[in-house]
């Protein structure tokens, strides 16, 4: 299960995940979760990758079709592809932040060509560094998380009835909102939130924003939520066209997988479609 398959990558400083895919079918066949304790999360994140690196045996084959790997962090800006400039990437995420990379962070990018911007974020020397000598003889392709969102919604979104759709993809205090009208892509951002009244204030604003009305549109949630959660109950008072999300299509899933909800790992299936 090495050079014939792929491996995709995400790497968060609350949890990691991983998930390797056969890709003549497009069938995943392996997925593995791990969420770091909270006393861990103000810690580097490099650390904890070598703990489990350490005595896994997939992990540590050096040998695949290619490794995609997705940063979760909120360290992103997205740039019309006619404005972008290589050089400025990290004067693009200063303007976003309010304040300049450290030294020990960089900039990269990544080309949405069907949606006609770059995917601007940063990440963390040490980690490509660490990425790089673990898999030197493999080309790595880097990407944000709401990169592989994109991916994957962009997808999920053709098959949707309704011409306004809002997808919400929620980590544990945080939510990535992206919005498509028509099929075409219109918005994509990242709100931190402490409960529910918050959460609610941020998407409702993004709607107004959009000029649009709640009950114009279609929502889909990804990620870290329940409908059990008070999130939820809370969201389906405000929208009342509100559903989980499924798996990417051009994603197969194993029968191991049966169990698993398919909207939770929707970030990393993303992932697995990057070009």
């Amino acid at each position: 299960m090495t050079d014939a398959h792929q491996l995709c990558l995400e790497m968060g400083k609350e949890r990691f995940r991983f998930c390797i895919v056969e890709p003549v079918k497009r069938q995943c066949v392996w997925l593995e979760d791990y969420t770091f304790p909270t006393l861990l999360t103000e810690s580097p994140l490099l650390p904890s990758l070598r703990t489990i690196y350490q005595n896994h045996p997939i992990l540590q084959s050096s040998y695949w079709k290619n490794i995609h790997v997705s940063v979760n962090s909120p360290s992103f800006t997205l740039i019309p592809s006619g404005l972008f400039r290589k050089e400025y990437a990290a004067q693009y995420l200063q303007l976003m932040r309010g304040n300049p990379l450290s030294l020990s962070e960089h900039a990269l990018a990544y080309a949405h060509k069907k949606e006609e911007f770059h995917a601007v974020f940063s990440i963390e020397n040490a980690l490509t560094d660490w990425l790089s000598a673990t898999y030197p003889l493999q080309q790595i392709t880097l990407v944000h998380q709401s990169s592989a969102l994109i991916q994957a919604t962009s997808a999920t979104d053709s098959v949707l009835s309704s011409a306004q759709k809002l997808s919400l993809n929620f980590e544990d205090d945080s939510v990535t909102i992206i919005f498509r009208k028509g099929g075409e892509f219109r918005f994509c951002n990242r709100f931190s939130y402490k409960n529910a009244t918050d959460l609610l204030y941020y998407i409702l604003y993004v709607i107004n924003e959009l000029k649009t009305e709640p009950k114009e549109l279609q929502v889909v949630l990804f990620g870290e939520i329940t409908p059990f959660a008070e999130i939820y109950a809370s969201l389906e008072s405000f929208l009342p066209h509100i559903h989980f999300g499924s798996t990417p299509a051009e994603l197969q899933l194993i029968s191991a997988f049966d169990d698993l909800p398919e909207h939770r790992y929707f970030s990393l299936y993303g992932n697995t479609l990057i070009d």
